[in-house]
């Protein structure tokens, strides 16, 4: 580290360098309006006019609640679902006369069902609670007064502070750079905590505070701020500095963003700008997307079908009682019991009706038992516990990374099981973004031997496998190997001045920050992406070593192809143009040291071609010839372009561009863009670049068994089509044999169009061609249905294809093929595409990407998956999951996926079936009491049966069960089509389980009342009375649903048997303990147990044979499916029963249910070799 005293600086911003003063002035009428009002008072914070703005505090919570909130919003939360809110209604009616059950019993479930929620809400808030107070109650160093700096908590901070913060410190608010310990005011941030990246960013003061060295300097240090609002855009800012009677524009560059961490810096001094909640991270945060499941979706059906029973068999229930009511004064008076003659309203045949209404309200308690109250907080628990082993699971944990999945949110687990299309982007996705330098054309000539993992497939698919002469590279990024180049021989090449500048480019223009070793005196780099950073450690290897960098200028160490040696050259930096998606290219203005003026240029090849001049094309046709044969190969590529200014071209650009810089607006990047699109033109063409994004490990593997399991995948990327395409085949998303539909714009109509540059014209005869397109297409897979379609379309195209009356056809035509790449994306159209799926397919979707251009695609998604890889944090903040890696994907559907489905699916249908079984019961039972609102059983018989008797079996097979194990859901990937053709919560499935439901309620309440009545139930010769009866019926309903829970488990654990078997052990302990209560607690149940039930061989014959009986329709059912009907798992559970697991014949008839023509992959790829397709490939356009 530099120290000593700081010297007086030229202003030169790192990435817009000379941010100069001239006509700043005349700019600032955005400041003060509508955006720009924030004035900021810097080492005043408690003066007059700065209390008066009022500004946030620096306090910040996270929490969803407060202490005063809490209640009354996790109360309203709970209340908002339809069920919870009748169950309280019903709580509240249990109070009055209506009810067939005491008040006490019917509110305790409901209080434990909200209570388990509430604190499973308040635990998670108290977590976060407790980070926001670590936060809060961090300290930093801040200016009190007369030069002095004392520890203060964050919270405590106020605009306008001047802190100190030092190395490897965050920051605590959002600051604007005043100085640093480094003579040019620079500081070097890492913004891992905002982005996810891990490379350093270098941010630098204003030369007019650049001075204030040391905290004395601060004693009296006055400067106004002022610039825009608040707001979530974390790379912008725009704003002045008043300071010592002069006016200075601040940028992104003098912005440090709370919670970015100082590295490589003793420390900085910063005026805090904004606080709290105003600063941009805190903007920035967002809860993961609140998504619901299909699943949980048609639960909600499920639960009003439910309703409308309820409501029609109270319904029934009242117009009958009604009308026998009326008729109770008449006739043989069966019901002389109730006493009409002096009845209360609820018995009065006078008034018959109100008795009938007054019934329906009764009989909707009674019923509510239809309604399972523990079902959703059930559901809740299971998918926390869900979420948890995807979290914990180490076939999906990253060594090198230390990195595990991560599920962001358990809401959609289930939806895992039923993905129809995955939508991938492909950089960093499929590929490691990984950058290796291994090939260049320079001076129209090709260097560099290395073969690609896609020239690798190209060859094997052409049946002639290669031999990499190349061994890989121990250097990180550079995988180069030609002896004309390599070892300093590039100086005897014939074109060796051009290959000089070709390096020296690749060394100068860039914004790297080199790090050196102090003791190796290794250099190595931080780049903004990984692209870059292999085209530095490129030069260095080749003998142009970038190893210093200034605030003005870019030291390299090159060979000098004269005297054979290295010397040390510097370059004074002008200015930077920086890269970003619409110029795809950057570029540098920098004067060497004989005094010329350079600018260095490097871009995409769709736009650095046309902007040569007319002398420098010299090697055009030869270098697009390398650039398209990279391509082929599957490198990314880029064009290196230089031109020499002269002084007053320099001068005319500089002035504009610091006008453009200067200007305070919204706009302002536009304005620079038009300025550097004249000084970027007339370009000399120098060569071009080529690097390799290997494959993930796995990839073509997981795209084997994904297709295999019936998934469609398309592929969303902004690479060029021939890169795409092949990656594509790499992959095995593309195989030999299958018809290629390519939908382009590249029809000479539409080139010469262009030419004349008549955009209506051009417009309309684009979306013609794609139309055309797209109708062929659709001709063509709809005449050859067997066939394997792969459908390729450009970014130019797909912009139509996305409009309003095309995107039907072509995503008919989409859904037609078997893989669709979608080329030269922009993230606007990702997104698009992703909701043009998921609407028209009404299927489950699935996106997966890494970057930042990738987060309206996750967040569009049924199911958004980051990947937490080189691109940053974006995308996995913006997700449901987050894997490391791509073929883990396999492991998360095709497994975790699959149980889950299945396991939400029958656990939702079995809640349905004990409900019904249960609620019939009582329903027969009040038919058969002749609708008197009399329930079958003791109040708190009632009130526990979901809440202890039958619940937790519930939970663990949610948990727990499987019906096949991970291996054979990997060895039989069409097992997952059972979630997408949604077999095991098809409305079908769910009414079969309601009905057998039904069937056991029937047979437990027949089989009890006709065994029990009429004859003497112990040896005093006493009849079944009504708790006897209760009790029984109770017990074998207890029986009944729990051994039904023992019949549908197909993987049995501990846990699960002492759930199942507890659960009923429960029912008699608690039968025992409730009856040796008094009778005022225990009413109808008191002393049943020991006096009545445990020595009479009916309580234990009765429930035996109705369990059997009970049991019996189901077991026959199942066991004639399974034989004769089996679905699919049931075949696989079959192979292992008979053993057969290990016989490779005969699972691979099984297994070739899965693979058709139309699939994709390395399995399908190897049988079409086999039985060989004809050569689809069709370019249309």
């Amino acid at each position: 580290m530099k120290t000593g005293r700081k010297k007086k600086l030229l202003l030169r911003n790192f990435y817009s360098f000379k941010c100069g003063k001239n006509g700043f002035e005349d700019d600032l009428s955005q400041i003060g309006g509508p955006g720009f009002s924030r004035v900021v008072y810097c080492n005043e914070p408690d003066g007059l006019e700065a209390s008066s703005r009022n500004y946030a505090t620096n306090y910040v919570r996270t929490t969803k609640y407060t202490a005063a909130t809490f209640l009354p919003k996790s109360l309203f939360e709970q209340f908002r679902r339809v069920a919870n809110f009748y169950f309280l209604v019903t709580g509240t009616l249990s109070f009055t006369s209506l009810a067939p059950y005491s008040a006490v019993s019917a509110i305790i479930p409901l209080i434990i069902v909200i209570g388990a929620t509430m604190v499973k809400e308040g635990i998670e808030d108290w977590h976060r609670k407790q980070q926001d107070i670590e936060m809060n109650n961090r300290k930093v160093k801040v200016h009190q007064s007369g030069g002095v700096f004392k520890p203060t908590e964050w919270k405590n901070l106020k605009v306008g502070d001047v802190v100190k913060v030092k190395k490897d410190e965050f920051f605590p608010a959002d600051l604007v750079l005043l100085s640093s310990s480094y003579e040019d005011a620079v500081c070097y941030v890492e913004t891992m905590n905002l982005d996810g990246e891990t490379n350093l960013k270098l941010k630098q003061a204003l030369e007019v505070t650049s001075t204030l060295t040391d905290d004395p300097d601060f004693k009296d240090f006055r400067a106004v701020v002022k610039c825009e609002d608040p707001n979530a855009n974390l790379y912008s800012f725009i704003g002045s500095m008043e300071f010592q009677e002069q006016m200075n524009p601040l940028s992104p560059q003098q912005l440090l963003l709370r919670d970015s961490k100082l590295r490589n810096t003793d420390h900085i001094y910063g005026a805090v700008i904004f606080t709290g909640h105003d600063t941009k991270v805190i903007q920035n945060s967002t809860d993961p997307p609140s998504k619901r499941s299909k699943i949980e979706k048609k639960m909600d059906k499920v639960i009003y079908l439910l309703f409308g029973v309820l409501f029609l068999l109270a319904f029934f229930g009242s117009v009958y009682f009604g009308i026998v009511t009326r008729d109770d004064l008449e006739g043989e008076q069966r019901r002389w019991y109730l006493r009409p003659d002096d009845a209360s309203i609820f018995f009065d045949p006078n008034q018959a009706l109100i008795a009938s209404i007054y019934h329906f309200l009764t009989a909707l308690l009674l019923y509510s038992y239809l309604i399972p109250i523990s079902l959703y907080v059930s559901i809740e628990i299971v998918k926390v516990l869900q979420s948890i082993f995807i979290n914990q699971d180490v076939h999906m944990y990253y060594e090198e990374a230390d990195k595990p999945a991560h599920a962001r949110t358990s809401n959609l687990n289930e939806e895992l099981g039923q993905v129809h299309t995955i939508l991938s982007d492909k950089t960093g996705t499929l590929t490691c973004n990984s950058m290796e330098f291994i090939k260049f054309s320079a001076a129209g000539t090709a260097y560099g031997y290395g073969v690609t993992e896609v020239e690798k497939a190209m060859a094997k698919r052409n049946g002639s496998p290669t031999v990499d002469p190349v061994k890989s590279s121990v250097i990180k990024g550079f995988n180069f190997n030609d002896a004309r180049i390599v070892n300093g021989n590039w100086v005897d090449e014939p074109k060796s001045d051009i290959i000089q500048k070709f390096f020296r480019l690749l060394a100068i223009c860039h914004t790297a920050i080199p790090d050196v070793d102090q003791n190796t005196g290794k250099v190595t780099y931080e780049a903004e992406s990984p692209d870059e950073a292999a085209f530095v450690i490129a030069a260095r290897e080749l003998g142009f070593q970038f190893f210093k960098r200034t605030q003005t200028s870019v030291l390299v160490n090159e060979l000098n192809p004269i005297s054979g040696k290295r010397v040390e050259r510097s370059y004074k930096l002008l200015n930077v143009l920086e890269f970003n998606s619409s110029r795809k290219r950057m570029s540098v203005i920098v004067r060497n040291e004989e005094g010329r003026l350079l600018l260095l240029c490097k871009g995409a090849d769709s736009v650095m071609f046309e902007r040569l001049a007319k002398n420098g094309r010299e090697y055009e046709e030869e270098t697009r010839e390398h650039v398209n044969e990279y391509a082929d190969a599957g490198l990314r590529t880029l064009i290196l372009a230089y031109r020499e200014l002269s002084e007053e071209e320099y001068k005319k650009f500089d002035e504009k561009f610091l006008e453009a810089k200067n200007s305070i607006s919204a706009d302002r990047e536009a304005l620079i863009d038009s300025v550097t699109e004249e000084i970027e033109m007339n370009l000399i063409l120098l060569g071009a670049t080529a690097v390799e994004d290997k494959l993930q490990r796995g990839v073509p593997e997981c795209i084997d068994k994904l297709a295999q399991a019936g998934i469609k995948i398309w592929v969303l990327t902004g690479d060029k089509m021939e890169t795409a395409i092949n990656i594509g085949y790499a992959c095995s998303l593309l195989r030999q044999g299958m018809k290629r539909i390519t939908i382009t714009l590249e029809a000479p109509e539409i080139k010469a169009l262009e030419k004349n540059g008549e955009k209506d014209a051009i417009a309309r005869a684009s979306k013609q061609s794609v139309l055309q397109q797209i109708a062929e297409g659709n001709a063509q897979v709809s005449k050859l249905t067997s066939e394997a379609f792969a459908l390729i379309i450009d970014g130019k195209s797909l912009a139509y294809a996305l409009e309003d009356d095309v995107k039907k056809p072509f995503l008919e035509l989409a859904i037609g093929c078997a893989s669709v790449i979608c080329c030269r994306s922009s993230p606007k159209q990702k997104a698009l595409v992703t909701r043009l799926v998921q609407e028209g397919t009404k299927k489950t979707t699935l996106a997966i990407g890494d970057g930042a251009n990738d987060v309206g695609m996750l967040q569009e998604a049924d199911i958004g998956i980051g990947i937490s890889g080189v691109e940053g944090m974006q995308a996995v903040m913006s997700s449901d999951i987050a894997i490391a890696q791509f073929r883990f994907l396999e492991r998360l559907l095709l497994v975790h996926g699959h149980w889950c489905y299945r396991r939400i699916s029958s656990m939702i249908c079995y809640f349905f079936y004990k409900n019904v079984t249960f609620g019939f019961t009582v329903f027969l039972y009040e038919a058969y009491a002749s609708f008197s609102g009399q329930p079958a059983y003791n109040d708190w018989f009632l009130s526990l049966y979901n809440v202890f008797f039958t619940s937790l079996p519930v939970i663990a097979m949610g948990v727990f069960d499987q019906d096949v194990s991970a291996r054979f859901c990997l060895k039989f990937p069409l097992l997952y089509q059972e979630g997408v053709q949604n077999v095991l919560f098809s409305w079908r499935r769910i009414i079969g389980w309601m009905l057998n439901g039904v069937i056991s309620a029937i047979i437990i309440f027949f089989f009890c009342t006709r065994a029990l009545s009429l004859q003497a139930f112990n040896n005093d010769g006493k009849i079944a009375e009504y708790q006897i009866l209760g009790a029984i019926m109770y017990t074998c309903v207890v029986w009944v649903v729990n051994c039904q829970m023992a019949l549908a488990i197909s993987y049995f654990t501990l846990i699960q048997h002492i759930f199942i078997w507890g659960g009923i052990a429960l029912w008699y302990l608690f039968l025992l303990a409730y009856g040796a209560m008094p009778p005022s607690i225990s009413t109808t149940a008191y002393r049943v147990f020991l006096e009545s039930l445990v020595g009479t061989p009916s309580f234990y014959l009765v429930p035996f044979f109705v369990v059997v009986s009970a049991l019996v329709p189901y077991f026959i059912y199942k066991a004639i499916q399974m034989r004769f009907f089996p679905m699919y798992h049931g075949m696989i559970q079959w192979i292992r029963y008979e053993g057969r697991c290990d016989d490779p014949e005969y699972c691979n008839v099984v297994r070739q249910r899965s693979i058709r023509s139309t699939t994709v992959g390395l399995t399908a790829r190897s049988m079409a070799r086999t039985t060989p397709l004809h050569d689809g490939n069709r370019k249309h356009g």
